[in-house]
């Protein structure tokens, strides 16, 4: 659960704070810009939340200094795998929307999806919240949407801490970050050394920026003079013309809602899969989440030394948002692929012949997946990366 305070902590966490309040250094907290009774009621909001994350392995209750969990039941071997991340700058697009229920989802899946790709199931989570000021409904919706997104990764949301930071920032800015804790055998750990040329790969669909680019992201909106009020269907219309069509879950959003769509959460998709591939006879060999620097980045982090990734674009299709942001921008399709995730969140790597399965298996879980490309040896310039 949350604490609350600024630079300085108040004591335990709010609930378990013994004894009477304290009216004159209270009053004087308050008077510097530290609320504590509004920290409190944030807290009361979200409590309910984050104990519906609750995983078997949590030991205790809300309300102490530190959170405890214990390993799950019968592994041989385990290793402990850690990932933290923030959310950037789409903070900025909430803000202006008043948005605040899906950033922490984002925040959730930059972290949780880092951790599958060593193979890990994410077990705990735990968010640091920073405001201007603190509201008590708009922290419960960030740490509600933490707590969502916990839900969907199968982590538990055991600790955090909101900060009120006046004078450093203002009443109404915040900022998010956070850090996951998962377990894997140490012999089933995903570390970049299993692929081999002629293996295939599959990518996952995104659906939507994702959490990357932002900073670009609202340049183009500035420059563009672009209303995130305005409706997406006719924004797209009006700038790539009639050919090209919006995806249905966007027709009834604004731009503005649609550049908030919430990172998607593989996690729990990606540990089924390779359940599956294992059961077929075949292995998951490399997983890469497709983030900061997109597919040229991050592919080849899963792949040995002396090997690279042949990707086929047209082998997939690229999500309207991309081509809204591209015409606005200036930006061609490769610099789509390579700044934001190019309309793949995931590109899991898979011997030759286990393509069927791994499709359909992501299709059981509501994910469209496609074979888009394959491992290769590096050419004479030694490019880890290449499309064709």
């Amino acid at each position: 659960m949350s604490e609350v305070g600024g630079s300085a902590k108040p004591g335990a966490r709010p609930g378990a704070r013994p004894g009477a309040k304290q009216g004159g250094a209270w009053n004087a907290y308050r008077a510097a810009g530290v609320d504590i009774d509004a920290g409190e009621k944030a807290v009361d909001l979200m409590r309910a939340a984050v104990a519906a994350t609750r995983r078997p392995e949590v030991i205790g209750g809300l309300g102490g200094f530190a959170s405890v969990m214990t390993l799950p039941a019968g592994l041989r071997e385990p290793v402990l795998v850690s990932s933290t991340d923030g959310v950037g700058t789409k903070t900025a697009i909430a803000m202006a929307l008043g948005r605040y229920d899906t950033v922490g989802h984002d925040l959730v899946a930059m972290c949780a999806d880092d951790l599958v790709c060593a193979g890990a199931e994410p077990l705990f989570f735990l968010d640091y919240v920073a405001v201007g000021r603190i509201i008590p409904d708009r922290v419960a919706a960030i740490v509600g949407s933490v707590a969502a997104g916990c839900s969907l990764a199968g982590c538990s949301l055991i600790g955090g801490e909101t900060a009120e930071h006046p004078g450093l920032m203002e009443p109404d800015e915040f900022d998010l970050a956070g850090f996951c804790v998962g377990v894997v055998e140490r012999d089933r750990l995903l570390d970049g050394t299993a692929a081999r040329v002629g293996d295939v790969l599959i990518g996952i669909a995104a659906n939507g920026l994702h959490s990357n680019g932002f900073s670009l992201i609202r340049s183009i909106i500035a420059d563009s003079n672009v209303d995130l009020a305005e409706g997406y269907a006719e924004l797209v219309g009006r700038i790539l013309g009639p050919e090209t069509s919006p995806e249905p879950e966007t027709l009834p959003l604004s731009i503005g809602e649609v550049l908030l769509t919430p990172t998607r959460i593989y996690s729990k998709a990606i540990l089924s899969l390779r359940r599956r591939l294992d059961e077929a006879g075949a292995d998951l060999r490399g997983v890469a989440h497709i983030t900061g620097g997109g597919l040229p980045g991050n592919v080849p982090r899963v792949l040995p030394e002396g090997l690279g990734a042949q990707l086929h674009p047209h082998s997939w299709p690229m999500p309207s948002i991309m081509r809204l942001m591209g015409a606005l921008g200036g930006l061609s399709d490769a610099e789509l692929r390579s700044t934001f995730n190019g309309g793949l969140g995931m590109v899991c790597v898979v011997p030759a012949g286990a393509e069927k399965t791994a499709i359909e298996s992501l299709e059981q879980d509501g994910l469209i997946a496609w074979s888009v490309g394959e491992v290769a040896a590096i050419d004479a310039q030694g490019a880890r990366y290449s499309e064709s």
